[in-house]
């Protein structure tokens, strides 16, 4: 059984628990009614209905606690070995382009992320815990719609700090993105909250975006190496058209007087 079928059973069976609960809710206002009336027909009439409700209700309630089918240990194998396989499906199902990455899934812009401990997703850098795949593909699908927060302008001033610190002296020089990243990233714990997956998905938004020139007037550009495909330090981002883009180094320019 798939994450899906169960909380879609565990659903069904909490909605059949809220109609049986209700249903004895509007017995106890009937006969509440009754004896405030003091109509003794109707005291016994919905006692007996009562008793039936209670019954059903307590059957449903019983159904509704188990209806969830799997255990503790079963949750987080499940999370660990097929969860991702089974947002994949749901994403390509909806004509979504998705891809597996060593850092978890992308589906442009988004990242997401399988925290199997915490029975939790991370989207991006927000950790959610409600994880039925539908949902969390609804969610994925609605960012991708969104406009996004981030500038591409501000993330090239950013970069242009960073090569100034890599490059020191021999400003003009190309470097590898990956020094660029390990600058970025000196401080203890940042890599948790921005690792190489999210850089590179902000490489691709800054080089399809158009914007090539920092307030200073520096351009950029993004040189490739030698068969970069191969290349170590090689970045490679999966396109909301299923191209795959490679990136490896950057060099900055000065403004022309």
């Amino acid at each position: 059984m798939t994450f899906e079928q169960g909380f879609a059973e565990a659903e069904r069976a909490a909605g059949a628990a809220g109609k049986v609960v209700a249903a004895l809710a509007g017995a106890v206002k009937q006969l509440e009614k009754a004896a405030a009336e003091g109509d003794i027909l109707k005291i016994r009439k919905t006692a007996e209905r009562l008793g039936t409700i209670i019954e059903s209700a307590r059957q449903d309630v019983v159904n509704a606690r188990s209806a969830w089918p799997f255990s503790a240990d079963e949750e987080e194998a499940y999370l660990r070995d097929f969860y991702a396989g089974e947002v994949v499906e749901a994403a390509r199902a909806e004509g979504l382009q998705i891809q597996r990455r060593d850092e978890g899934l992308v589906l442009f812009p988004s990242i997401l992320r399988v925290l199997a401990n915490d029975r939790a997703v991370k989207i991006n850098r927000k950790k959610v815990p409600g994880i039925r795949p539908s949902r969390v593909v609804k969610a994925l699908r609605d960012i991708q719609l969104r406009k996004q927060k981030g500038t591409p302008e501000n993330l090239l001033e950013v970069l242009h700090k960073a090569y100034r610190l890599v490059v020191g002296s021999e400003y003009g020089k190309t470097v590898t993105l990956a020094s660029i990243y390990e600058a970025l990233t000196l401080l203890p714990g940042s890599t948790a909250n921005y690792d190489q997956t999210d850089f590179v998905r902000d490489l691709f938004l800054l080089d399809r975006s158009g914007v090539t020139r920092t307030k200073s007037g520096s351009t950029y550009s993004l040189p490739a190496s030698t068969g970069t495909k191969a290349s170590k330090g090689t970045y490679s981002f999966v396109a909301p058209d299923g191209e795959t883009v490679s990136y490896y180094g950057i060099k900055f320019s000065e403004a022309m007087e």
